[in-house]
């Protein structure tokens, strides 16, 4: 579709329903695995639009459908619904000195509204695409959710998506490469005791502990960037007995599949050895995010030159490219070109503090919808 001044004027004039959207979200909570209720608030806002094809899946996915996309080469847009806070109750945002405030307000909210408004023009003025699309708010991005949104999308529509595009994080930059990661929760036990009367039994925390510092002494391999980190550690009874049990949670990632396959071997042949030692050690794998896969090189470069034009033009600064974990590791892994930027600028993501520009939107949403109405007749 041609931008043209009407387009520019529906984005000037919607800046405030998308900063009205954000607050009545972030009033929603959605802790990842959890976010029935914002997917059940933004399926009835798309009907009430006039959205004739609107569903939730078995993830809580919220997926508008526009065009044919069962005849493949399909685009999906998203953004995503869950957050890192895992309160019961929603959030209040508090505008002050040009900022909005709320733990979620930035991501990926302000994304999710931003996408929301979009998605109303397309159905409103019954906008054509050139090939099927398909309006995503997904569930599962964050931490444990392990991208459960993303996985059961690219699942039902296999072989039928051909782009996929994740509104997530700020307009300074994008992600076109994927940061893979496993994250475990490993458990140590021991046969513990009184503190004083078995003194020498064998201490879970202490066995924890010699684990994590052997981790913490692994190189990481060169080329790319692979990281690791242990997150939480909880386990004892009280201070005056010998822990019976420990666990801790541990990941580690990287945007090389080799390095991340180097790691995976080195944490199995480890705990095999902490186990030979007579040590009762049990690991559960929590989540699994893939690399990257064979991709569209030529394609990709297309759509990320696409993007970087896209916002100097609009906002005057060139973005430039970086990996990272997030939805588009899915669609990579399987060899879907994929792109991943946002359409704010903030601070304190994953914070209680977090925040973001409102000025921010008005350009965000004009970027936005400019990329997403380049679909369009």
């Amino acid at each position: 579709m041609i931008w043209n001044e009407a387009l520019e004027q529906y984005v000037s004039d919607h800046q405030d329903e998308v900063v009205e959207l954000i607050r009545t979200l972030v009033a929603i909570p959605a802790f990842s695995n959890h976010e029935q209720a914002r997917a059940e608030y933004c399926a009835k806002w798309f009907r009430e639009c006039g959205a004739e094809e609107v569903k939730i899946d078995a993830a809580s996915n919220v997926i508008v459908t526009l065009g044919d996309v069962q005849a493949g080469g399909a685009v999906a847009f998203m953004a995503h619904l869950d957050t890192v806070f895992p309160d019961e109750t929603g959030f209040e945002l508090i505008e002050e000195d040009g900022w909005l405030k709320a733990p979620g307000v930035g991501d990926d909210t302000a994304n999710v509204a931003l996408l929301m408004v979009i998605a109303r023009y397309l159905i409103e003025q019954q906008c054509s695409p050139k090939q099927g699309v398909l309006i995503v708010l997904n569930a599962g991005e964050e931490g444990l959710g392990n991208l459960k949104g993303c996985r059961q999308l690219m699942q039902d529509y296999a072989g039928k998506l051909s782009e996929v595009y994740s509104f997530d994080g700020s307009y300074k930059g994008y992600v076109n490469k994927a940061v893979g990661s496993v994250r475990y929760r490993v458990e140590v036990k021991t046969e513990g005791g009184h503190s004083y009367g078995a003194f020498g039994n064998r201490n879970a925390i202490r066995v924890l502990a010699s684990l994590i510092d052997t981790l913490y002494s692994v190189k990481v391999p060169q080329g790319g960037k692979t990281t690791y980190n242990v997150g939480t550690i909880e386990g004892g009874t009280s201070v005056n007995t010998i822990a019976q049990q420990a666990a801790m949670l541990f990941e580690f990632r990287s945007d090389v599949r080799e390095h991340l396959q180097q790691l995976r071997t080195m944490f199995d042949s480890l705990i095999e050895a902490y186990r030979k030692m007579g040590v009762e050690i049990n690991v559960e794998i929590l989540g699994e995010r893939p690399c990257m896969g064979d991709i569209d090189e030529e394609k990709q470069r297309a759509i990320e030159k696409k993007v970087e034009d896209l916002i100097e033009r609009r906002i005057g600064t060139r973005p430039e490219g970086h990996s990272g974990s997030t939805d588009c590791n899915i669609p990579f892994s399987l060899g879907v070109n994929a792109l991943c930027f946002g359409g704010y600028l903030g601070e304190g993501a994953h914070t209680r503090e977090e925040k973001i520009e409102k000025a921010s939107l008005l350009p965000g949403l004009g970027v936005m919808m400019e990329f997403v109405l380049d679909y369009f007749l």
